[in-house]
């Protein structure tokens, strides 16, 4: 089966107590929908058999579009959801990796408990057992997966077998495409697929 992995688009930033108490789980902005909606456009022309997504609010309205191009359904499966989806707040890892925050560093390191993620082990876990589902339900499908970086990372690190949690910065609604068969056998076939973003865009109607 042909299992095509995807970061969602941008998503608010929800700020350190702004909601002390409740999960963080910002919608998309403005850019993330047209982000979600080029890349629907990109994928109408492939066969697409299923899309799947996080539970998340950002990777829901990513596969919305997505789906609908191919008359489908989103299917929401709960081991898809990234390993901050407890925590209060919500900063892109890039703006954490620009200022040099110490919780960019804890995420690079897999000291993810210190603020308030899931413990790595089980994360990783989790993440490769939901993908070996996947690969066992779909077989011989095209499916789409709409879910977070670090999920990427890992699920891609599995088939390659790199041992680091996050080791590349997957872009927002970049694709990855895995290639599984019906032996066991895993592929990468790409990694960081963002061509959508441009080939798709109106430049009468959008800057760069």
């Amino acid at each position: 089966m042909d299992l095509l992995l995807v970061r969602h688009a941008l998503p608010h930033r929800i700020e350190p107590g702004a909601q002390p108490g409740r999960p963080a789980d910002p919608p998309l902005t403005g850019q993330g929908l047209a982000q979600a909606e080029r890349l629907a456009r990109w994928l109408a022309q492939e066969r697409v058999d299923a899309v799947l997504s996080s539970p998340q609010r950002r990777a829901v309205e990513t596969a919305v579009p997505v789906a609908a191009a191919h008359g489908l359904a989103v299917e929401v499966v709960a081991g898809l959801q990234e390993y901050d989806a407890s925590t209060e707040h919500y900063v892109p890892l890039e703006d954490l990796k620009a200022a040099g925050d110490d919780e960019w560093k804890a995420m690079v390191e897999g000291r993810w408990t210190e603020y308030g993620g899931d413990d790595p082990h089980e994360f990783r876990a989790r993440v490769c057992a939901t993908v070996d589902e996947i690969v066992a339900r779909f077989a011989g499908r095209r499916v789409v997966a709409v879910c977070h970086g670090g999920v990427i990372n890992v699920a891609i690190a599995d088939v390659v077998g790199i041992d680091r949690l996050l080791w590349f910065e997957p872009g927002y609604t970049s694709l990855h495409r895995v290639a599984a068969s019906r032996s066991g056998v895993r592929s990468v076939v790409s990694v960081n697929e963002v061509a959508h973003l441009e080939a798709t865009r109106d430049p009468t109607r959008e800057a760069p």
